[in-house]
């Protein structure tokens, strides 16, 4: 893609297939973009200025950017400045959601449901195969284990308990925990699932169970979980041999070296949790569940094909499919929402078009069949946030005499108004408030 896109701008028509590929070769493993750490903030004493410690730049090279970001990797300032992680998350405001359109407290949710837990190894539960909706386990949209990577690693391991689910989720964070490391060793066979290292504190508990000192055995995980292992050889040296005089297994040595980063279990645990929570009402209260996803989480849609239903939708899915690496961003982006529209088709429901009056402005509304949802307004391309306010705030003092009226009263433009009347949104309602008062007389 950046080979391709850097021959159109610079009109390179002649470019061979070997070539471009052997540029692309050249890009592999290359920093993209100087992107931003979502709550990484460093702080920087106010009797000091940044340029004590670092030069910055502007993040994705946006110069009227808010934030800045440091220009040097993190750990080469860490031990001056204090960095304080401060994370934004969706699962809290999708839990919330989920309480007040069902009344239901999400804390009181049973984390030893059984047929929740089917569906980390299949969909049947939701009353759909893997064929209809394109998936081998239930658990699209479901955070932590909704992607691709991570339906491939419960296709790998097949769990059945909560806490290999916890062991999941600390592998998916891992770098260099799972592929090539941990999966290579249960495909072989040479171990079990349950005995590989899936979270930092795993390796402390193993080797105290294994006869090592406690403190030996934290000092051990710290040096492995901070990817030390394979940049200090000869201090891994020492420790692996402390460890085979403990008798702790050759593979498991191997294990540790390859190991860059590891995910802490209470934080793993605290992520399962609400997936847990959220994948519970996904089984026992679909339609909540859905709508609580497409509000929160889905910020691409295709209006007019998933209004369409279940075939337009799988047919849109194809297309993009096809595409492989020629899919542009947006629509990648899309083919993740289509997926679980396909799934929530595929189980009865269906979506309905914004509707003048029922649509709000953000959030999905379930229609009173409770079977359907209903578009909000920024659903629709080019109809922002603002105007979608405007529209809602406007019909509810009065109502609408013509797509004219709310043209002019809830400031949308032109275009959108288009899109809006083929898509039927305003079916029923004259073109101007001039025609409606003659309309009267007559």
């Amino acid at each position: 893609g950046f080979v391709k896109g850097y021959c159109e701008d610079k009109n390179i028509t002649n470019m061979k297939s070997v070539e471009m590929e052997r540029l692309a070769e050249g890009c592999t493993g290359v920093k993209r973009t100087t992107g931003q750490h979502p709550g990484g903030i460093v702080v920087i004493p106010n009797y000091m200025d940044v340029y004590d410690f670092t030069p910055y730049q502007y993040p994705a090279d946006d110069v009227n950017s808010a934030w800045r970001t440091t220009h040097f990797d993190y750990h080469a300032i860490d031990q001056d400045v204090l960095k304080l992680d401060i994370l934004g998350h969706d699962d809290p405001t999708v839990l919330r959601m989920l309480k007040d359109l069902s009344g239901i407290d999400v804390t009181k949710v049973p984390l030893d449901d059984k047929e929740t837990m089917s569906i980390f190894t299949s969909p049947k539960i939701l009353g759909v195969d893997d064929e209809k909706i394109m998936c081998s386990t239930g658990t699209l949209g479901i955070p932590e284990f909704g992607t691709r990577l991570a339906v491939r690693m419960l296709e790998d391991t097949k769990p059945t308990t909560f806490a290999e689910l916890i062991k999941i989720s600390g592998l998916s964070h891992g770098t260099d925990v799972w592929y090539g490391n941990s999966r290579d060793l249960i495909q072989s066979g040479e171990v079990e699932f349950k005995d590989v290292i899936g979270c930092r504190d795993d390796i402390m508990l193993n080797l105290i169970f294994y006869g090592m000192d406690s403190k030996k055995a934290f000092k051990i995980m710290e040096f492995v979980r901070k990817g030390k292992a394979s940049k200090d050889p000869e201090k891994w040296a020492e420790f692996a041999e402390e460890m085979k005089a403990a008798n702790v297994p050759e593979w498991y040595i191997n294990s540790c070296q390859k190991i860059k980063y590891m995910f802490p279990k209470a934080h793993a645990a605290a992520y399962v949790i609400s997936a847990f929570r959220i994948a519970w009402f996904k089984v026992h209260h679909p339609i909540y569940y859905y709508a609580s996803y497409f509000s929160v989480r889905a910020n691409a849609f295709d209006v007019e094909t998933m209004c369409k239903g279940y075939d337009a939708i799988k047919k849109k899915l194809d297309e993009i499919n096809e595409k492989g690496y020629d899919a542009g961003n947006k629509e990648v982006e899309l083919r993740d929402e289509l997926a679980i529209a396909l799934e929530m088709c595929a189980r009865g429901f269906k979506f309905k078009m914004i509707d003048l009056y029922k649509s709000d402005c953000r959030n999905f509304v379930i229609d009173e069949d409770n079977k359907s949802l209903i578009f909000p307004f920024r659903a629709l391309d080019g109809l922002g946030e603002n105007v979608s306010e405007s529209i809602t705030e406007e019909r509810d003092k009065s109502p609408f005499l013509s797509f004219e009226d709310v043209q002019l009263r809830a400031k949308v433009n032109s275009t959108t108004i288009d899109k809006m009347k083929s898509l039927g949104i305003f079916d029923g309602m004259s073109e101007s408030n001039q025609m409606s008062l003659f309309d009267g007389f007559f």
